[in-house]
Formats: C-alpha cells, sequence, structure tokens
C-alpha cells in the first residue's frame, strides 16, 4: 500500500518536525494534539523550523510554502481516517502511549499503518493496545529531526513483512538513512547514548567536575559537538529519566539505575531547555551553568 498521507499525533519537538520532514518530501500531513493551542504552537514551530532551512540554504521559500500547504491541523482522530500511516509522537509514557494507540486504531481504515515513535518503550507492548499488531512499529526519528539522518525501525513481535517494507519505503522517501533494530529496551542509539549522559550526570552529582568541566571535557576530549549535559537539557530530562527507567526496569541491570540528581532535576520541574532551566539556566538569554 502507498504511503501517501500521514497523520501525527503530538505536535511537540518530535511531532513538529516529523511533520516537517514528511511535507517537504510531499506528503500530505494531519497533525494533531490534545488542544488546538497545541497544535496551533506545532504549526508555529514548523513555520520557525522552516525558516531556519531556507536560512541555511537547505531548501528554498517555494518548497516551504508548499510543506507548509500540505500540514493540515488535525483537531480528533477522526480527522485522520483517510490516513495511510499514523505516527503517534507523543509524551514519552508508556500509559499515555498505549491510551493513544488504543483509540486512533479504532479511527482508522483496517489496511493502514501505525507507528509509534518512542525512543525506549516495546513496540510489542505498544503493539497490543492496537487492534493491528501485525501492521504496527517502531519509526523512531532522531531529535532535531530535520537534522539527524538516522532513522531506527523496530519490529514487535507481529510486525508482518508488508508493514516492515513500507517503513523502509518512508524512511527512504524522506530522504533519511534507517537502521534495524531488534525490540529490546531504548532499541540501539539510546541504549548507548543515554548511559553516557546518565554517567555524565553521576560524575556531577559526586563532584568529579562541574558542569561546564564535564561539557568542555567531552566536547574537546571526544570530539562531541556539544557535552553530555547540555545534550540532556536538549533532550529534556524528564525524557532522559523515563529512558533510563525504561532501561533499568526492562534490563534489571544496577548500571542503568538513573542518577538521583537527574531525578531531583526532574521533581524540581528543571527539565532543560523546555522550562527554561536544567543543568543550565537560560533565562538570561545565555546558558549558565545551575552547579
Amino acid at each position: 500500500m502507498a504511503i501517501n498521507t500521514i497523520g501525527v499525533i503530538g505536535a511537540g519537538q518530535m511531532g513538529s518536525g516529523i511533520a516537517q520532514v514528511c511535507s517537504l518530501a510531499g506528503l500530505d500531513v494531519m497533525l494533531n494534539d490534545v488542544s488546538e493551542g497545541k497544535i496551533e504552537a506545532g504549526l508555529q514551530a514548523a513555520r520557525a523550523g522552516f525558516a531556519k532551512l531556507v536560512e541555511r540554504g537547505a531548501t528554498d521559500a517555494g518548497a516551504v510554502d508548499d510543506a507548509l500547504a500540505r500540514i493540515k491541523p488535525a483537531a480528533d482522530y477522526a480527522a485522520m481516517k483517510n490516513c495511510d500511516l499514523v505516527i503517534e509522537a507523543a509524551v514519552e509514557n508508556e500509559e499515555v502511549k498505549r491510551k493513544v494507540l488504543s483509540e486512533v486504531s479504532h479511527a482508522l481504515r483496517p489496511e493502514a499503518f501505525l507507528a509509534s515513535n518512542t525512543s525506549s518503550i516495546s513496540i510489542t507492548r505498544l503493539a497490543s493496545a492496537t487492534d493491528r499488531p501485525e501492521r504496527f512499529i517502531g519509526i523512531h526519528f532522531m531529535n532535531p529531526v530535520t537534522k539527524m539522518q538516522l532513522v531506527e525501525l523496530i519490529r514487535g513481535i507481529a510486525t508482518e513483512n508488508e508493514t516492515f517494507d513500507a517503513a523502509k519505503t518512508f524512511v527512504t522517501r524522506l530522504g533519511k538513512t534507517f537502521t534495524v533494530s531488534e525490540d529490546f529496551p531504548a532499541f540501539i542509539v539510546n541504549r548507548i547514548l543515554l548511559p553516557m549522559i546518565n554517567e555524565a550526570i553521576y560524575t556531577l552529582y559526586e563532584g568529579v567536575g562541574s558542569v561546564e568541566a564535564i561539557d568542555t571535557a567531552m566536547k574537546l576530549g571526544a570530539n562531541h559537538p556539544m557535552g553530555p549535559l547540555q545534550l540532556a537539557d536538549f533532550i529534556g530530562l524528564d525524557t532522559v529519566l523515563s529512558v533510563m527507567q525504561v532501561l533499568h526496569e526492562g534490563l534489571a541491570d544496577s548500571k542503568y539505575r538513573p542518577c538521583p540528581l537527574l531525578v531531583k532535576y526532574v521533581e524540581a520541574g528543571w527539565l532543560g531547555r523546555k522550562t527554561q532551566r536544567g543543568f543550565y539556566d537560560y533565562r538570561s538569554g545565555t546558558p549558565v551553568p545551575t552547579r
């Protein structure tokens, strides 16, 4: 089945990014969230993202106008009834995702594909909340979606070959590269990346180095484009914590125990860039280390 119309559930950082790359590839997009305000915020984020692409010379204004015209708000799941593929990009919480996937299933045509952009949760378990586990797959985009080349594809135990082949064709059409992961906690990228970030937070927690020292060490000592604490703020500390909890619970290994300092920051609501405070304070416009 050809994929020409995409539904995206969740108009946040990931969802708006997915909408951007899909519309630029010539696909029609229906963008949904829990309120009209959140959908409009997602559309505004898409406009801002397109403007940056034009500034960088990655595309031209005409292509952006065409792409924006292809993104439509979807006030409810019924508006997605003609979608060929719906991608869930809600918060990284299994209960929330299962509820979303269960509800949207009933609004779709039987032949439509369904996917999750989860960065860590079992695709097999999420598939069981739907009415089409054989047509369900993990399509995990990297953040920021418009810049990052990789997409992880994860098959659940029931995912059929037709679904897998359709997902590969879809990702290729977006001009991205896919890698295939088995359905284990956090898949490939986050299985490796998030424990490194958690270890950097432990390094801060134990007083081995300051925020600035740790980030500088990894940028200049390991040639990373940004330090691990800066990256944690970019990802969102709540998401970092959620992934570490999935790893810790799913693999039952103490090396994945979330750092208590990470837990404390999340409890304080210091989630990184999206709340203006995390390991850096962004409120002045210039990031200032908070420890």
